[in-house]
């Protein structure tokens, strides 16, 4: 695959404006998403900006809005198993949340040794490391291999700018960083969610690779999970149906995901110290169509996508909760 690095057209996406939102609370603008500080509760505010490795940024029509109503949905599937942060999704875009304090730990769960990046299982393997995230392999695995069971491979939560990185679960109640009680609590959870996650995907005809949950405590000191949940910026899903062709024929799964986007990048020798490369608009639209199928296959909906311009909408909507 060719890419036409030309820089993607401009396709819209929810952004509000910080004058519109004066009367709300203060504006913080993320890399892929914007947060209203609303007092006791946060509006958290969907973007369809992309970020698929440092320098590569890009939009992906209605992304934004597949991962927000994706997620919500998800948090509704797992709330037996661990509340969320969710108080009400008052549009397409934006999720009300109650305030946590965040663990500094983001917790990655492995189902297969796979990956691309510097912190996945498939690069440390493939480098000749047999113990990696404190976990010990046996020799002669192939890249994404299913793991005997589930794994937990957590990295520490980069600070602005910054990169998360390895950590072992030893290290973590070591050092201090989550006690033991509550580490233990977290491993459990974010096991009994990935095994969810797992049989929903597998009756939608998708393959849960590995995914990353961030928990928090809320006011009361409960565990809360966080952010996103199982969607394809959070998870790497497969194709079920064409896994086991692509691997016999030496190809990658068939990824409805992320990964699809980053994959692109490292095929075309993508160099993480070069200058910054746009996200194509024949990639961004891809992408756009493995985002809206991962969300239909899950739900079983159709996706209808929320009108344009956004910033309206939402400050409406956001008005209507606080007022």
């Amino acid at each position: 695959m060719s890419l036409d690095l030309e820089p993607a057209l401009a396709h819209p996406f929810t952004g509000v404006d910080a004058a519109a939102v004066a009367a709300l609370g203060p504006l913080v603008v993320g890399k892929v998403r914007d947060i209203i500080d609303l007092g006791d509760t946060i509006a958290l505010i969907a973007t369809d900006r992309i970020s698929a490795f440092d320098h590569v940024l890009g939009a992906v029509p209605y992304r934004g809005q597949v991962l927000n109503e994706l997620a919500a949905w998800w948090f509704e599937r797992i709330a037996d198993l661990v509340p969320s942060h969710v108080v009400s999704v008052p549009d397409a875009n934006v999720t009300l949340g109650k305030k946590c304090t965040t663990l500094p730990v983001e917790v990655v769960v492995r189902g297969q040794l796979s990956g691309s990046t510097s912190t996945a299982l498939w690069t440390a393997y493939a480098a000749g490391e047999r113990t990696i995230y404190g976990i010990d392999f046996p020799d002669g695995m192939q890249k994404n291999d299913p793991l005997p069971e589930a794994i937990i491979t957590p990295t520490t939560k980069a600070e602005q700018g910054g990169h998360d990185e390895p950590i072992t679960e030893a290290d973590i109640v070591a050092d201090n960083l989550v006690d033991g009680a509550l580490w233990e609590q977290v491993r459990t959870v974010a096991l009994a969610v990935f095994e969810r996650g797992r049989d929903v995907a597998a009756d939608a005809g998708l393959v849960l690779v590995d995914t990353k949950y961030e928990f928090g405590l809320d006011a009361d000191g409960v565990l809360t999970i966080i952010d996103e949940v199982h969607t394809p910026d959070s998870s790497r899903y497969w194709r079920a149906s064409t896994v086991d062709e692509r691997l016999a024929a030496g190809e990658e799964p068939e990824n409805l995901d992320k990964e699809y986007v980053r994959l692109a990048y490292v095929r075309n020798g993508y160099d993480k110290l070069s200058d910054p490369w746009p996200l194509p608009e024949s990639l961004a639209v891809e992408a756009a169509g493995i985002y809206r199928e991962t969300y239909t296959a899950l739900t079983g909906r159709s996706f209808t996508p929320a009108s344009y311009p956004a910033a309206e909408r939402v400050v409406a909507a956001l008005h209507a909760v606080v007022d």
